[in-house]
């Protein structure tokens, strides 16, 4: 069941959007790929996130991580930033995406979200609880 935009919700993503518009040229400048991740209902579950940049048209899967980076949640932020440091050829392939994964301490994936990556913009995901 969805819930209602409320007022909260609206100045988040004003705030974020203004955040990216202001950083947007800084982050032109860096060579790491920056972003933040959020959960749809709220509050990022306490657990280990695993963010990875994966490029799907390759076959072998030792090769289709390019580079990752594992974040602790304590349960209680809307949104974590994360940065990765993008591999030599990340703007060979046009299928590249961002993947994150949350996980609990007992190893069960508790959420899961991908999107496109663009290089030069920065970069959101949002993690959609996973059902068993």
């Amino acid at each position: 069941m969805k819930r209602p935009t409320d007022r909260r919700t609206v100045l988040m993503t004003v705030g974020a959007a203004a955040v990216a518009a202001v950083a947007g040229p800084v982050a032109a400048q860096s060579p790491d790929i920056r972003g933040a991740v959020t959960f749809e209902g709220g509050a990022v579950p306490e657990g280990h996130l695993e963010i990875y940049l994966e490029d799907p048209a390759i076959q072998d899967e030792a090769r289709r991580r390019a580079t990752e980076t594992r974040i602790k949640s304590d349960g209680t932020s809307t949104s974590i930033a994360f940065s990765l440091s993008p591999p030599a050829s990340v703007n060979a392939s046009p299928t590249l995406r961002i993947v994150a994964r949350l996980e609990r301490a007992d190893g069960w994936l508790v959420a899961r979200g991908s999107t496109r990556f663009e290089a030069g913009s920065p970069v959101y995901v949002t993690l959609n609880p996973v059902m068993y």
